[in-house]
């Protein structure tokens, strides 16, 4: 954790990945993100993976450094207190993070009335509010058919939920910059953000509406080829496999050098009068320059292409499972200042990575584990909504709050 944005509350009411994705990477800068739930958990909390006992490892990871609020807002005292929160008086608080539609009890307008400089950032699928999830829109994008193998028949998605993620990164500089905003002119906003555009401005930003307007070609599905460059995966003599990539001239020399073909690259460059330095000349020969190194690699052991490649300089990795990952990367260790062993409640200790931010004003503290469900519902109430004792423990016998679940 940090305290880069210590002092800023926001009340996050959310499902699956975006959004509280968004709530844990402003939670893990310090701000006080407070997660309000449904009675016995939302939609998420008990997606997979789970453990053994059927905790939910997802819900855990996402929701790290949060407090968590379990309330009824299907009762009418229930909703006031959720709005009551979201709306508290402060320079430090008025902004709300959610990933359900902006009407009803979460009606940005009506919330309004309650709190006029209010920031709402509201993630939803597509940008006229019909349904979608990260892989409905990666198969509208386009992308799915330019992955898997070259001779591949099928679209093939990807297994990352990228626009979520970048959706994610995408709500908290909106927040941000609505938060700038505000303590410029004193106005708060309705920030809305989709996840279709998010893909779609992604997809111009890199080129490829372009490319299909202007030049009109059908991008290619190139295999574990790297489209106009140079890149591509090894068997190794141990059974495990490489990924070898030459971007640059530098990257392309590194390989050459490594592998000991610079003769052959000569020959191979003179033959077809190309000049290999150009990273267009290397994807045009890709398939030869693989016929190449193919050998070499198949020749050596994982480790002694490690020493290999490392000694000059070239940009490549290993493929891991995600176990290999774990037990034989440093960066996935307490050696990596990002990570920490945190003990979970309900589920025990394993590593945690915290920001991948690294401030210089704000070093990086502990870890913390995520909150049990409710386990901040008294807290809360009682600190910031001010209620006593007797008034919490009558919410909670007329079922509109709830403490603490395993």
């Amino acid at each position: 954790m940090t305290d880069i944005v210590k002092g800023m509350r926001v009340c996050e009411i959310s499902a699956f990945i975006a959004a509280p994705y968004a709530g844990l990477s402003l939670a893990q800068m310090g701000a006080d993100v407070i997660r309000i739930d449904p009675i016995g958990g939302g939609l998420d909390y008990h997606r997979w993976p789970l453990t053994r006992d059927g905790k939910s490892l997802y819900w855990a990871g996402l929701n790290k450094g949060k407090r968590s609020v379990t309330i009824d807002v299907r009762q009418d005292e229930g909703r006031e207190l959720a709005q009551s929160l979201m709306t508290l008086e402060g320079e430090d608080g008025g902004f709300v993070l959610t990933n359900l539609p902006a009407r009803g009890w979460l009606d940005f307008e009506g919330l309004r009335v309650l709190r006029e400089d209010l920031i709402m950032v509201n993630i939803l699928g597509s940008r006229d509010g019909s349904v979608a999830i990260d892989y409905t829109v990666n198969a509208r994008a386009g992308f799915p058919l330019v992955t898997g193998p070259v001779d591949g028949e099928r679209p093939v998605n990807h297994v990352l939920p990228a626009w979520d993620v970048i959706t994610a990164m995408s709500a908290v500089s909106g927040l941000l910059a609505a938060d700038r905003h505000r303590r410029a002119t004193g106005e708060g906003q309705y920030v809305k953000l989709a996840l279709a555009d998010v893909a779609f401005a992604t997809l111009s930003h890199l080129g490829f509406v372009a490319e299909a307007q202007i030049t009109g070609d059908a991008r290619p599905a190139t295999g574990n080829h790297v489209y106009g460059t140079y890149g591509h995966d090894f068997a190794t003599k141990d059974e495990r496999r490489v990924m070898i990539t030459a971007f640059t001239p530098r990257h392309w020399s590194a390989v050459v050098e490594a592998t000991g073909i610079a003769d052959k690259v000569t020959a191979l460059a003179e033959t077809h009068d190309l000049d290999l330095d150009r990273e267009e000349a290397r994807y045009q020969l890709r398939d030869e320059i693989t016929d190449l190194l193919a050998p070499w690699f198949a020749a050596h052991s994982l480790d002694e292409i490690a020493t290999a490649l490392d000694a000059v300089g070239a940009c490549w990795g290993p493929y891991r499972s995600f176990a290999q990952a774990v037990d034989e990367d440093p960066d996935i260790s307490t050696d990596n200042p990002m990570f920490r062993e945190i003990d979970q409640p309900g589920i025990g200790k394993f590593l945690a990575a915290g920001p991948a931010l690294d401030f210089a004003a704000a070093p990086r503290d502990e870890v913390r584990a995520a909150p049990l469900l409710g386990q901040h519902t008294d807290e809360v109430l009682a600190e910031l909504l001010g209620l006593g004792d007797r008034k919490i423990g009558e919410l909670h016998d007329t079922g509109i709050v709830a403490g603490p679940a395993g």
